[in-house]
């Protein structure tokens, strides 16, 4: 029997006793820890902490890239863990997001064609003023018909959150997107993101390691261990935030 979608709530996102293993040899590896949090709808959330601790985890789980072992997880007023798999692909594209580290743009498409690329494998057409619309929105309406090759690094990466946001999701989940970028661009991306919660009420949840990134979201979790640790509100200074990451350093 096929789940019918309904269009999700907003953008809130639920994750409830959430547990996620993994056996990459003999022993069991919990990434994720009964971990239970919630993304409320129009803010920009940042996690963080060391390598290993279940950030990527957490974030793949929520956005259903993965499926956890323990728990649920609603996107909205669908809980997704729920889902069959070929009606959660189709949720996957029609009201998540996801913005990489990478970009993973196709080099022989034009930013026009990457960003309207996740309504073509949906079967769908996008209008042309959708697709400028997107671009519109990172700033990059006048670089539709430029390929990735010729647009800076913070370029591609605006491509990449146009391309992610033209099925409008309900959440756009955003893994190290300034990972790879300069100083320059990165707080150009990073602008992009605030912009995005403050002007179209857009839900974003990213994980980075800058706390220059952080300190711009309205809420830092921190994660230790697959579990949530510490969390600190809006107006977190990126000195505070840093000093509370060198603390898993020492």
């Amino acid at each position: 029997m096929t789940t019918t979608i309904r269009t999700a709530v907003r953008g809130q996102v639920v994750l409830q006793g959430i547990c996620r293993r993994f056996t990459p040899g003999e022993h069991v590896v919990t990434a994720l820890d009964d971990v239970s949090v919630e993304f409320a709808a129009g803010t920009f959330t940042a996690i963080m902490g060391p390598s290993g601790s279940g950030k990527s985890t957490l974030m793949h789980c929520a956005a259903g890239l993965d499926r956890p072992d323990e728990g649920t997880i609603r996107v909205g007023d669908v809980e997704t863990t729920s889902l069959d798999e070929r009606t959660a692909t189709i949720f996957r594209r029609r009201q998540v997001g996801f913005v990489f580290q990478a970009f993973n743009l196709v080099p022989s498409l034009t930013a026009e064609q990457n960003v309207a690329l996740p309504m073509r494998l949906d079967g769908r057409k996008p209008e042309a003023e959708e697709i400028t619309a997107a671009l519109d929105l990172v700033g990059l309406g006048d670089r539709a018909a430029h390929l990735p090759s010729e647009l800076s690094g913070g370029q591609q990466q605006r491509v990449a959150i146009a391309r992610a946001l033209i099925c409008r999701p309900s959440v756009l989940f955003a893994d190290e997107p300034t990972g790879a970028l300069d100083i320059t661009s990165s707080r150009t991306v990073l602008r992009q993101l605030r912009d995005l919660v403050d002007r179209n009420g857009q839900t974003v949840v990213t994980v980075t390691h800058d706390p220059v990134v952080a300190a711009a979201a309205d809420r830092v979790l921190f994660l230790a261990d697959g579990r949530v640790v510490d969390e600190f509100g809006a107006g977190a200074t990126a000195q505070r935030i840093g000093a509370r990451m060198t603390e898993w350093e020492a």
